[in-house]
């Protein structure tokens, strides 16, 4: 079973993987600089357990033991500072045991920092680890931040780190309006294709990005402290670094990549997607029907860049069989493509439309993951005669046409 998760797991690491260049973070660069942006501040961190230097070590450890800086509070995202909250539950303000320092939740009766909470520092330093997809809220939990640190006239520092699925990839409908919130706070593509330092003078230099006056944004003080070495056709297979899980549900590289794949098309329709097994993301299941079927169904598709294989493995007494999700060809992939395959599909097996029939909370919900309002129209009217297709197509183009809009922001060739 070991060896056979590892060949899973790693087949689209291995076939992407074209030489592994050694990068430094923005902490490893801002401690090389001696922490010249926070000597003589009084220092907070916004992090949680993927915020390390190379070397493995907590940033919180870092500014804690460095001489120049004193970090005199924590804050920490959904998932709390040490990623052992459960998801889209409140997280409480505490005492950090290992340092004495104060842990405020932005994940709990607040989502930005209060007067309060910002009359004890100077600077914030956000320190959080994206995996490059629009419904992770630590994106969301950083503008938040932004806005009511510029709102404050209190100093906010990024220290930059790798798009995982690196910088050129982009894919998936761009978020409208009216599906803003915290699990959307940036009008971007699903997968976007930015760093999170690039996501932040995105907010910074763009009007109506952030929910606070132009002149406060404008006025705003963001440092980014970019990476060294890194580049946008870089994955995270060629920095040289461990994937540290940024959250439970994210526990590896398989799952990074299937975040965008199948979170889209397992949130309503009665397909799950393996989480709470050793795949989760990956490994593709609907209620009463046959892998060997469904897995017929989808490669009858041909939806280019993936492949799909009938797995069956016993995981903690429990016999688990499903559709393994495999990357045959990272270039041709649209990550998202498949997710709308899987709601179309949803219509087809069940015989009705789920969709349809959704209650108001589903459907919002739903929208702003997804973010855009002619697929609801079109799946919720049309069910299994929708056409996925000219959905998607046109979403690239516009992605890619947003990208390139984005240039300004970039840090990295």
């Amino acid at each position: 079973m070991r060896i056979f998760r590892i060949l899973l797991v790693t087949l689209w690491l291995c076939q992407l993987a074209h030489g592994v260049t050694p990068i430094k973070l923005g902490i490893d660069v801002l401690e090389e600089r001696r922490f010249d942006v926070l000597q003589g501040k009084r220092v907070g961190l916004l992090t949680h357990p993927a915020g390390l230097n190379r070397h493995g070590v907590s940033t919180v450890d870092v500014l804690r033991t460095a001489p120049e800086v004193n970090l005199v509070a924590l804050f920490g995202p959904e998932h709390g500072i040490y990623g052992d909250e459960k998801a889209d539950v409140p997280v409480d303000d505490k005492i950090d045991p290992r340092t004495g320092l104060p842990v405020y939740s932005l994940y709990g009766k607040y989502r930005r920092p209060t007067a309060s909470m910002l009359e004890r520092i100077d600077v914030l330093v956000v320190d959080l680890q994206d995996i490059g997809t629009r419904s992770y809220t630590y994106v969301s939990c950083m503008r938040y931040a932004m806005e009511a640190c510029f709102t404050a006239g209190r100093t906010v520092v990024v220290l930059d780190r790798p798009n995982p699925l690196g910088g050129l990839k982009v894919d998936g409908p761009i978020l409208e309006d009216t599906w803003r919130s915290y699990v959307g706070a940036f009008l971007v593509p699903y997968v976007h294709g930015l760093t999170i330092g690039e996501l932040a003078r995105l907010a910074k230099g763009t009007p109506g990005v952030m929910e606070i006056p132009d002149d406060i944004r404008e006025k705003g003080s963001l440092i980014v402290v970019p990476m060294q070495s890194w580049r946008r056709d870089m994955l995270w297979t060629q920095t040289g670094l461990e994937w540290v899980p940024t959250s439970p549900a994210i526990p590896d590289l398989s799952a990074v990549l299937g975040y965008p794949m199948t979170g889209l098309g397992a949130q309503l329709g009665d397909f799950s997607h393996g989480y709470g097994t050793a795949f989760p993301f990956r490994l593709i299941r609907y209620p009463n029907i046959r892998p060997e079927v469904l897995a017929k169904k989808l490669s009858s598709r041909a939806i280019p860049g993936l492949a799909f294989r009938v797995v069956k493995f016993k995981e903690r007494g429990r016999h688990i069989e499903g559709v393994y999700v495999v990357v045959s060809d990272w270039s041709r992939l649209r990550p998202t493509e498949l997710s709308f395959h899987l709601m179309q599909l949803a219509c087809e097996l069940s015989g009705s439309n789920p969709f349809a029939a959704a209650r108001q909370s589903q459907q919002n919900l739903y929208n702003k993951h997804v973010g855009s309002s002619p697929w609801w129209t079109a799946l919720s009217e049309q069910g299994a005669d929708v056409e996925v297709r000219p959905f998607v197509t046109k979403w690239a183009q516009e992605a890619k046409a947003w990208h390139a809009s984005t240039r300004n922001f970039w840090l990295y060739p």
